[in-house]
């Protein structure tokens, strides 16, 4: 499938193997587990980063094999989620980094129109989550209130 802006086909990744239950060398259970990522959601973390910690330092390849449930959803029921999508307030974090970048380098116009691709996709998300009810239907994005958002 071709890239959303680049208009050429990408690099496949490695796959996971294809396994329907949680493995027998699993280390920590169910309840260790979200135990573990409702600690480190308060320590700050993002959902992404909890899965890279657990994969790699744990020793637990899927948390969704080992509870049931994913990251997200461990997250939203010990009601500490974060307010904004990830992905969302991660497009918004690189939109506010290249905003500066493009302040102090007026001439550098690839940048110019990599932050109107960024700025296209955080409003093609905003549109999608207030269908789905995720966000508040008065949330609009702009630069000045996503710098206030994620400061």
């Amino acid at each position: 499938m071709a890239r959303m802006h680049a208009r050429r086909k990408g690099k496949s990744s490695s796959m996971r193997p294809m396994i329907y239950e949680n493995p027998e060398w699993v280390p920590l259970t169910a309840t260790e587990i979200e135990e573990l990522i409702v600690r480190f959601a308060k320590e700050g973390m993002l959902s992404a980063r909890i899965g890279l910690v657990l994969r790699d330092q744990y020793g637990i390849p899927s948390v969704k094999l080992a509870t049931g449930k994913g990251v997200t959803e461990i997250m939203e029921e010990h009601d500490v989620s974060a307010s904004l999508p990830e992905d969302l307030s991660n497009l918004m974090r690189r939109a506010i980094a290249l905003d500066v970048h493009v302040k102090e380098h007026r001439g550098d116009v690839a940048n110019k129109r990599g932050l109107l691709l960024i700025e296209a996709r955080i409003r093609r998300l905003e549109r999608y989550y207030k269908k789905e009810g995720i966000l508040p239907q008065s949330w609009k994005y702009s630069l000045t209130n996503a710098e206030l958002m994620l400061k």
